[in-house]
């Protein structure tokens, strides 16, 4: 169903594209937009498990690419440095493939709101996060990708250690 890579040898470990999605902060999300053309949205993120969750408004751009077509894709770039003298570039990137659904129930919005807020406040308390969660409530989204596929690449740069 989805493609081999071309370049199999670049290809990073299923461990390393997963470590790549862990240590990350940032992605594309990518949907079927309006008349057909693609959607790529930058969004913070939190992985837990086979899922990976994003927050949202309750309605826009995305709401409606997702109503049309579940099917979604998010990269994550974690490396990328220009060699100018080697004419080429140092990076690492992963790209998930998936089914994207828009949490309706209250607790499992809950659970994935709770996840986001520890991951990018750690330090603060779950009272306080709570207290940031309930003052967004009523306008907050939260969307759940299952994560069907994984690929990591890396380039030949960085695999030999050739970091600028």
């Amino acid at each position: 169903m989805f493609r081999e890579m071309r370049r199999i040898k670049q290809q990073l470990t299923a461990k390393d594209a997963r470590a790549v999605l862990e240590n990350c902060t940032s992605g594309v999300l990518s949907l079927m937009g309006d008349d057909g053309y693609p959607y790529g949205v930058p969004l913070s993120y939190v992985l837990a498990g086979d899922k990976i969750y994003f927050h949202c408004a309750k309605e826009g751009h995305k709401i409606d690419a997702i109503a049309r077509n579940k099917k979604a894709s998010f990269c994550v770039i974690a490396a990328d440095e220009v060699i100018p003298e080697e004419y080429t570039t140092a990076y690492q990137s992963v790209i998930v493939f998936g089914q994207i659904r828009i949490l309706t129930d209250d607790e499992e919005k809950r659970v994935a709101i709770e996840k986001l807020a520890v991951r990018y406040s750690p330090d603060e308390s779950a009272k306080s996060r709570e207290e940031e969660i309930d003052k967004f409530w009523q306008r907050l989204c939260m969307l759940e990708l299952s994560i069907e596929h994984i690929t990591g690449k890396e380039g030949l740069a960085l695999m030999n250690g050739q970091q600028a």
